[in-house]
């Protein structure tokens, strides 16, 4: 089954929903499979108040910009709708989480209850004392946000995306995993075998047996003996604990 994420970020008229700030633009990107798809939501906001200097400097969002855009409750439906079950992915999640679900509250609509990814929190576990704000790990990925001028929430969703599929690219990139066969191959070639890995699917890697459990993954053996085909390819499930690899071809090529 394809997996949907929903890349989300809010501009608003100021930093705290509490002091009566409002939502003035929200923007989404999905990804499907970890994928872009083209697929996105931009909506502009009247907030019925102007926003703090700031903010404004921030966003640049004026509020005759704003001044014949839509009130959130015309919006409320179609915003939810794109939204769906995806899993949302959010840059420091409690604001705009905030802000999302006051502006429910006022229309008499529930939180938002999807699982949420925070990459503010992620990318600090993953560099601990370093600055994690959305144009450091711009930086640190090299992901281009030269078109960044002013914030803005739908293109701060496209970089968001970009910077979420590079930071978190381990899980399904290229990887070298060494691995020890299951029983019935290592009997028929010897014992272990390094096995390389030209395509991870989004299950990864359980050592010490590969185990696909969603998708087809094209490994290679390696081996101080070349066994007798070098090009395995796994179909989902079948190199696991308890099952033999699926054989293409009949010699092993470019080890």
């Amino acid at each position: 089954m394809a997996v949907r994420q929903v890349v989300l970020d809010t501009e608003t008229t100021g930093i705290d929903w509490k002091q009566g700030h409002r939502v003035i633009e929200i923007g989404a990107v999905e990804l499907i499979d970890r994928r872009v798809t083209g697929v996105h939501y931009q909506q502009y906001l009247k907030p019925q108040r102007s926003s703090d200097p700031e903010a404004l400097r921030v966003h640049g969002l004026t509020a005759e910009f704003l001044q014949d855009k839509p009130g959130f409750a015309e919006v409320a439906d179609a915003f939810l709708d794109f939204l769906g079950e995806a899993e949302l992915i959010i840059h420091n999640a409690p604001f705009d989480l905030g802000f999302l679900n006051h502006e429910l509250q006022q229309v008499e609509k529930a939180p938002l209850r999807q699982a949420v990814m925070d990459t503010l929190v992620d990318a600090r576990r993953r560099h601990p004392g370093q600055k994690n704000d959305l144009n450091s790990l711009c930086r640190r990925y090299n992901v281009d946000n030269s078109r960044r001028d002013l914030h803005g929430a739908l293109l701060d969703c496209e970089i968001l995306a970009e910077v979420y599929l590079a930071m978190t690219r381990g899980q399904d990139s290229l990887a070298i995993e060494t691995v020890l066969a299951p029983p019935a191959q290592a009997q028929s070639r010897g014992g272990p075998v390094d096995i390389a890995v030209l395509r991870a699917g989004a299950a990864g890697l359980q050592s010490p047996y590969l185990n696909v459990a969603a998708v087809g993954v094209m490994v290679v053996c390696r081996s101080m003996q070349r066994p007798a085909a070098g090009e395995l390819i796994c179909q989902p499930g079948s190199f696991s604990t308890n099952s033999t690899a699926q054989v293409k071809g009949s010699a092993a090529q470019g080890l």
